[in-house]
C-alpha cells in the first residue's frame, strides 16, 4: 500500500497531498502548475517534501526530514517520464536491458509482445514513431519489476488513435502488474477511461473525484491546496 501525507512549498503556493491506495491507478488530473508533477517526483525520490511522510508497503520513503530520506535509487521506483527519456546511443534491447535487475525472472519475451514492440529491439530511438517510443519507455520501466509505476503525461504527444491503443496497452499490463499506478494528464477523458480514482485540480483546489466503477480495492484519497495567491 501507498501512503502519502505530505506538504510542499512552492513558489506560488503550499501544495497538501494525501492519500492511500493499493494496486489501482490513481490519476492526477488538472491544469499546468498544480503540484501534480511535484508530487509524483517527492514519490520518487527527485525533490523532498517540508514535511510529511511516504510510505510504501513497510518501506518508508520520506518521514518529515530531508537528510534521511530514503534515496531514489533504493525506492524501486518506475517512472515513465513526459518525453520518455530513451538513451538515443542505445537500441531498444538496450534500453530495455539497462535496468533490470540480474537474475530477473522476468519472462521479457512476453511482456514485450504484449505491447507489439518485440520486433524493434535492434532500432533506435530516431527510428521509432511517437507510439513506440511511448512503449518502449513503458517496457523499460516495467522491466525494472518495480513496486509502483509513476506516469507523467505519458501519451500526451500522441495522436488520438495511438493515444487510444496506449490506453489500452495500459490497463491490461495494469492487470498483470496489480501495483500502484501514479498519472498525470490534462485530458477529462483519459483520466476518467484510465482512473480507478481522480484526484482533481480546479480553481487552486484539488480534491478527490468518486473512484470509478472498475475500482478493485478499497481507496481513501484527499488533496487540498492551500493557496498564497497565484500559480505555479
Amino acid at each position: 500500500m501507498l501512503y502519502v501525507d505530505i506538504q510542499k512549498r512552492l513558489p506560488d503556493y503550499v501544495l497538501h497531498a494525501r492519500f492511500t491506495t493499493k494496486d489501482e491507478i490513481v490519476v492526477l488530473f488538472g491544469p499546468s502548475g498544480s503540484g501534480k508533477t511535484t508530487i509524483l517526483n517527492c514519490v520518487a525520490g527527485l525533490t523532498h517534501p517540508d514535511a510529511g511522510l511516504i510510505r510504501l508497503s513497510d518501506t518508508v520513503f520520506f518521514d518529515g526530514h530531508p537528510k534521511k530520506a530514503l534515496p531514489p535509487q533504493r525506492r524501486n521506483v518506475g517512472y515513465l517520464f513526459q518525453d520518455y527519456a530513451l538513451f538515443p546511443h542505445m537500441t531498444v534491447e538496450h534500453n530495455i536491458r539497462y535496468g533490470m535487475k540480474k537474475g530477473t525472472n522476468l519472462r521479457l519475451d512476453e511482456l514485450l509482445a504484449s505491447v507489439g514492440i518485440d520486433r524493434l529491439l535492434d532500432k533506435y530511438p530516431h527510428q521509432l514513431s511517437g507510439g513506440q517510443k511511448q512503449r518502449v519507455a513503458l517496457v523499460r520501466a516495467l522491466a525494472t519489476e518495480p513496486d509502483i509505476l509513476l506516469l507523467d503525461e505519458p501519451l500526451s504527444a500522441l495522436d488520438a488513435d495511438t493515444r487510444r491503443q496506449c490506453q489500452d496497452e495500459l490497463l491490461r499490463l495494469h492487470e498483470m502488474w496489480r501495483i500502484p499506478f501514479l498519472l498525470v494528464t490534462h485530458d477529462r477523458e483519459e483520466a476518467e477511461r484510465l482512473g480507478d480514482v481522480i484526484l482533481v485540480t480546479e480553481n487552486g483546489q484539488v480534491h478527490p473525484q468518486h473512484p470509478q466503477p472498475s475500482n478493485r480495492t478499497s481507496l481513501h484519497a484527499g488533496i487540498e491546496r492551500e493557496s498564497s495567491g497565484g500559480r505555479s
